[in-house]
């Protein structure tokens, strides 16, 4: 049975906190491209990273910069592409990327996928690709029969399908986001901090999985996954305890 969300004390300086993007802290949108980002909610992720003296970052199949272009003015700490890159401090410049963009070639034959009919919309997130049917529903086992299909054909794991809501992931094997969450939790200000990580989808379980290792804190949206202490319903609840505790004079508990 999950638990109730944990209380917090008012002093984060023992805690990173670590958040998914899209069906966490934002709602999921038709596209990606039409997201929202209020200004409070900015505001709250800005505070948060002055609370933790910097132990805040997103974890996230979008690439870096295109997380600095929803969040501007803000730059924070961020691991993009599902690990393929990792930027340890607000405003800094990225590590070498664990792995090469996705072969144009390749990704040309997923893309033609996204011409079994309307409402199937591509993401090309540089390290991996992200199949949208969120406006055609009706043509899920399309997508996955279609994507499973051109991957019968590679090199035998070079490529791992990730099924989502309403999504279907493409991406190279050899990083992910729990890869990436260990190399960042060697790095100050997030090394010897209890992580606390939100996420939401299939790509975060293996975050989940990890954070025993780190004595950390798992709280998943809108559904129950193993390894997890605590669930928000939906991502308004994540955003309205984040602003409660980035506020030393508030409860921490939603």
């Amino acid at each position: 049975m999950v638990k109730p969300i944990p209380s917090l004390p008012a002093a984060l300086d023992q805690f990173a906190i670590l958040l998914d993007v899209d069906g966490t802290i934002l709602d999921l949108a038709p596209t990606p491209r039409e997201v929202f980002v209020s200004h409070t909610l900015r505001d709250t992720l800005a505070r948060l990273w002055e609370r933790t003296d910097g132990a805040m970052a997103f974890v996230s199949g979008r690439p870096v910069s295109e997380l600095d272009l929803i969040f501007s003015p803000l730059q924070l700490p961020a691991i993009g592409g599902h690990g393929a890159e990792l930027r340890t401090i607000a405003g800094g410049a990225l590590g070498a990327p664990r792995l090469p963009p996705l072969d144009p070639a390749l990704k040309r034959r997923f893309a033609a996928i996204a011409e079994a009919g309307p409402g199937i919309v591509l993401e090309d997130k540089g390290y991996s690709l992200a199949l949208h049917y969120r406006l055609a529903p009706h043509k899920e086992s399309v997508v996955h029969a279609s994507a499973a299909k051109i991957c019968s054909e590679l090199e035998s794991g070079s490529i791992e399908l990730l099924p989502g809501k309403l999504v279907l992931e493409i991406k190279q094997t050899g990083c992910t986001k729990a890869t990436a969450v260990r190399e960042l939790m060697t790095y100050l200000p997030f090394s010897d901090r209890r992580p606390i990580f939100i996420g939401d989808d299939v790509t975060d379980l293996g975050v989940f999985e990890i954070l025993p290792d780190f004595d950390g804190i798992g709280i998943s949206v809108g559904r129950d996954v193993p390894g997890i202490t605590a669930c928000f319903d939906r991502p308004a609840d994540v955003r309205r305890w984040l602003e409660q505790i980035s506020r030393t004079d508030a409860s921490a508990r939603p």
